[in-house]
């Protein structure tokens, strides 16, 4: 998208006559008369008259390239508001982060093993970024992506923006995970669990095109009098005899909202109705160290409320 500019040369058929040391009067016409009178010879211009003609010259000369110049800068600007005009951004600032160990191996700080890998807020910024990420399906069992909101800290169960919820959980058999694993990722950045919270004070959005953002809603946690949206992030967590997906909401006792999120959830996977999701609390987890361990299955049967 960058221009190049380059000066035109600085071979001047101008300057090369008004450098010349030939008086004028030597290219000037033979005089019309035959007469044989003697003229007397035309002076030679001084110095003084030759630098103004010079200088004349050199302003036109000038002239044209700052005009030249000028277009160019023009086509520049008018390229960089088309480029602007082109990104489209998100509602929320998001955070892919990375987590792999060998198997078998406990680490004794799960939230040292995590490390940040990029974030985004647009949507050019998240596939530049996600179609550069190996899929799913070619990572090394025991490895874990996580996608969390830029105001979490820690995509763990102790930060103080995830300790008051939870996470649906969805096992999945191997080989459908790298579908599953980016239609959640989309819907989480493209904001379509937004509904979620407000019920029928807001019509969910078909898509992350749509632009009915309302102003202050679902922002960053990080300006003033704004707040962070239900969802905090998800997760795919890739074992050697299944892959796990899970879906982090920010307020575990609310069972109507809960109950929003898991019908959006099988709406956006397109996932039939006898999946089983289950549910568990992070003050559970932090009880019994565990993401999926002794979580319940919530009922498959319902419409949301």
């Amino acid at each position: 998208m960058s221009s190049y500019f380059s000066n035109h040369s600085s071979n001047s058929r101008f300057l090369s006559i008004s450098n010349s040391n030939t008086p004028l009067a030597a290219v000037a016409p033979p005089p019309s008369s035959t007469a044989t009178t003697t003229t007397a010879p035309i002076p030679p211009k001084s110095s003084a008259s030759q630098s103004a003609g010079r200088a004349r010259s050199t302003s036109k000369h000038f002239s044209t390239s700052v005009e030249a110049h000028s277009e160019a800068r023009k086509a520049v600007d008018e390229e960089a508001d088309v480029v602007l005009a082109s990104v489209h951004p998100l509602r929320n600032t998001w955070v892919f982060w990375f987590q792999q160990r060998t198997p078998g191996n406990k680490l004794i700080s799960y939230e040292e093993g995590i490390k940040r890998v990029a974030s985004f807020s647009s949507v050019e910024s998240f596939w530049s970024l996600h179609t550069h990420l190996t899929p799913p399906s070619h990572l090394l069992p025991t490895t874990d992506y996580l996608l969390f909101h830029s105001g979490i800290a820690r995509p763990v169960w102790e930060d103080p923006l995830n300790i008051t919820g939870g996470k649906y959980i969805v096992r999945l058999r191997k080989g459908v995970a790298d579908r599953i694993w980016e239609a959640l990722v989309c819907a989480v950045v493209g904001d379509m669990f937004a509904a979620c919270r407000d019920g029928e004070g807001r019509p969910a959005r078909e898509s992350w095109e749509d632009e009915d953002a309302e102003d202050g809603a679902d922002a960053d946690v990080e300006g003033e009098g704004e707040e962070l949206p239900e969802i905090c992030g998800c997760t795919i967590s890739v074992r050697q005899s299944e892959d796990i997906i899970s879906l982090w909401n920010r307020v575990e006792h609310d069972a109507r909202v809960k109950e929003r999120i898991k019908e959006t959830l099988r709406q956006v996977l397109n996932l039939p109705t006898s999946t089983i999701m289950e549910y568990k609390s992070n003050s559970d987890s932090m009880q019994d160290n565990s993401s999926f361990r002794n979580s319940a299955v919530d009922p498959t049967p319902g419409a949301a409320a």
